[in-house]
């Protein structure tokens, strides 16, 4: 089995849904929102359902998006979230 990583940058928030390989996961894409200030890497693919609490573990908000939600309402309280939070860039 062959596992990546990627990095999930300061203050931002990514959709695993091409990365969930495991034909009985129960949800159909997983949001990813990296509150902190620092870079945090990601397994993927996804396999199973214990890859969410280690994710959380490591900081990262693990969004779980069912049949019936909608991935773009999640999605964008996510990112607004996220935003709340992030640091205003000096002009």
């Amino acid at each position: 089995m062959i596992l990546l990583k990627f990095v999930v940058r300061p203050h931002h928030v990514v959709s695993l849904g091409g990365y969930i390989v495991e034909r009985n996961f129960p949800y159909r894409n997983v949001i990813l929102a990296n509150k902190s200030d620092e870079p945090i890497k990601a397994e993927i693919p996804v396999f199973d359902e214990s890859w969410i609490a280690e994710h959380r573990n490591l900081g990262l908000d693990v969004i779980l998006v069912g049949e019936e939600d909608s991935f773009l309402s999640l999605f964008k309280k996510a990112k607004s979230d996220v935003d709340l939070i992030k640091p205003k860039e000096s002009i």
